[in-house]
């Protein structure tokens, strides 16, 4: 029973969001809402979860169902820095395998995408939720070489992604705030391993009460978000679906750019490396055979791991809420837009 109160004492202190933001119970000041929490101190909580649960009504805080489903759309664009490229081809003449290529060098790269996924969780503690994250969607990555030659690649493929994540949740006076942190692995198509993706949100928001109906409310917050993602990247790709249409079209163009750096720029270490590889892969392009496969391995990062998030929640009651979040702030813009399902356990 000590360490009960003390746990119930915790709760009224700290954490007491709802959902995954928003049904934080400012402080308990005489209001419209004071029967509904001076009823709630009232209410036996017969439920396992959350896990001291019956403290946090004794308080008189309003808790969120311990059980979701939230179904969410997720858009994204930013920026990649790809580093240490290795390629290789193989077709029915040639086998080559992947080689350091260290003298290409990267202009702009962008990568876009768009992504379904379920987010089942359960509030563990008042302040505590954990969740399993799967899904899919689509990639569009862009790369653009500069050295020794230009070159533009556009590769678009389908994705598949699963997870888990972690969110603690709480509040200071009228103002809550929430640390999710989440790791994934998604699984793009065309590459050899899953690509883990370590995402990091802070949030500190507001929530807003219609004085009618206590468990109606809006919330509202600003935050950051930082995006991590493990380096290595190899796969293999057909040279037809590595090239845009655009670099088909004008590939004599392409051959004779780099035919006139291997003669006139490039030097005896870079030959070297170019007879091997490069060659073979400029050959293939010439002769228009775009059923050859390149391999390629490289180190991939964001540019950019932070940015910052602006977004809304609208809880209708508490079992359905309408979420949605922008990132703008930064090199990276994204857009979500979710709907929760709660339900007692």
């Amino acid at each position: 029973m000590k360490v009960k109160a003390i746990f119930a004492y915790l709760v009224v202190l700290i954490f007491t969001v709802p959902t995954v933001l928003g049904q934080y119970s400012s402080t308990m000041i005489k209001t419209k809402h004071q029967v509904y929490t001076d009823s709630l101190k009232q209410v036996e909580y017969n439920y396992i979860f959350p896990i001291f649960g019956q403290g946090a009504y004794e308080k008189g805080f309003d808790i969120p169902y311990p059980v979701g489903l939230m179904a969410n759309y997720i858009w994204m664009d930013q920026n990649l820095v790809f580093d240490n490229l290795q390629l290789g081809l193989k077709t029915e003449n040639f086998d080559i395998p992947l080689t350091d290529v260290e003298f290409i060098e990267f202009g702009e790269n962008t990568n876009s995408s768009y992504a379904f996924n379920v987010r089942p969780d359960i509030w563990l503690f008042p302040f505590l939720n954990v969740y399993g994250i799967i899904g899919g969607g689509q990639s569009r990555t862009e790369v653009n070489l500069t050295t020794p030659f230009s070159l533009n690649s556009v590769v678009e493929q389908q994705l598949s992604t699963a997870g888990f994540g972690v969110m603690g949740a709480g509040g200071i006076g009228p103002v809550w705030f929430s640390v999710d942190a989440n790791w994934t692995w998604s699984k793009p198509e065309l590459l050899d391993k899953p690509v883990r993706v370590n995402v990091l949100g802070v949030r500190l928001g507001h929530t807003f009460k219609f004085k009618t109906r206590p468990e109606r409310n809006i919330a509202l917050w600003a935050g950051a978000m930082r995006m991590e993602m493990n380096s290595e990247t190899s796969g293999e790709i057909k040279l037809i679906d590595a090239l845009p249409a655009e670099t088909w079209d004008k590939r004599d163009e392409v051959v004779s750019n780099y035919y006139d750096w291997y003669e006139n720029d490039a030097t005896i270490a870079q030959k070297r490396v170019a007879d091997e590889v490069l060659t073979p892969i400029i050959e293939r392009l010439d002769a228009a055979d775009g059923e050859s496969i390149i391999r390629y391995g490289m180190d991939k990062q964001v540019k950019e791991k932070w940015n910052g998030t602006i977004g809304g929640q609208f809880q209708l009651n508490k079992r359905w809420m309408f979420r949605t979040e922008a990132g703008f702030i930064g090199n990276r813009k994204s857009f979500l837009a979710s709907v929760n399902y709660r339900f007692l356990l």
